[in-house]
């Protein structure tokens, strides 16, 4: 694998703008065989207090365990923007994610990111792959990340995950009902800097295919991590599958059951007939 040592974070706006122009060039193909690496990293401390506000998390000492993603983002996004990177951004489906929290990060400490692409699979549905992030303190891996994509093929499905499981999923009752306001995606993108227009507005989303927006799924995805804060090991592992996209507004139901030592967890909408997440966090 080819090693790109960066000496900055890239601007998100250039690579969305790159990704909406370069998109009828993608012709699919092999997922570059590059890794991309930056020093020095560190949060945002100006923004890390709204991130943690809009996502549920309380002020720590600690990064939330879905924060480092957004530090990596821009590097994941480079590399889907590149001219070698097969498939168009607009479009793909973001179906689920898997992170691997070793031990608590510090917010202080400033972090070698490694982002590369992972596994490539072709299905009846389309193109399946990863973009993988790792945030080290020196030498000492803190956190890993598996954001998993999908390329649909003509023919191959709606923009979901779609129902497969959500039966046996389906909890008897909400542990909690969530409140998601219409502005969330706004809000989310504000902190976390993704601004996919699908995200945001009832216009912008609309030119995607959607009759409304719909909530960011890392946004989802931190906001049940955070509904297990306190509860959870200090090195565990969460991984979610997005099966629906939560409209905006909406009300919805989180769930969250023992499995041994981890949790099953599930959001529903509130009578528990439509599931947007499945998962599951657990120690290692």
């Amino acid at each position: 694998m080819r090693t790109e040592q960066l000496g900055s974070a890239p601007s998100l706006t250039p690579l969305m703008v790159k990704a909406i122009l370069t998109a009828p060039t993608r012709r699919g193909g092999e997922l570059p065989d590059t890794e991309l690496v930056l020093d020095g990293v560190r949060a945002d401390h100006d923004k890390l207090p709204d991130y943690a506000r809009v996502c549920g998390f309380r002020v720590a000492a600690h990064l939330p365990g879905t924060y480092p993603h957004i530090l990596g983002f821009p590097l994941a996004m480079r590399l889907m923007t590149d001219s070698g990177f097969p498939f168009p951004l607009p479009g793909l489906v973001h179906h689920g994610n898997v992170i691997t929290q070793h031990r608590p990060v510090p917010t202080e400490v400033s972090l070698t990111l490694r982002v590369h692409p992972g596994d490539l699979e072709i299905t009846e549905r389309g193109a399946r792959f990863a973009m993988a992030t790792e945030a080290y303190d020196g030498d000492v891996l803190l956190w890993e990340e598996e954001s998993l994509y999908m390329h649909l093929s003509k023919g191959g499905g709606s923009k979901s995950e779609g129902s497969k499981g959500d039966a046996e999923a389906r909890p008897a009752s909400p542990s909690a009902l969530w409140q998601v306001p219409d502005d969330i995606g706004r809000r989310y993108a504000a902190v976390s800097g993704d601004h996919n227009p699908i995200h945001l507005h009832p216009v912008t989303a609309g030119l995607a295919g959607f009759r409304k927006p719909i909530a960011h799924g890392m946004w989802t995805l931190a906001r049940c991590l955070s509904s297990l804060e306190g509860r959870l090991p200090d090195a565990h592992r969460i991984e979610v599958r997005f099966r629906k996209p939560i409209t905006l507004p909406s009300t919805v139901g989180f769930a969250a059951t023992r499995d041994g030592d981890g949790w099953t967890i599930g959001v529903h909408d509130r009578d528990g007939v439509r599931t947007y997440v499945t998962g599951s966090v657990a120690p290692v």
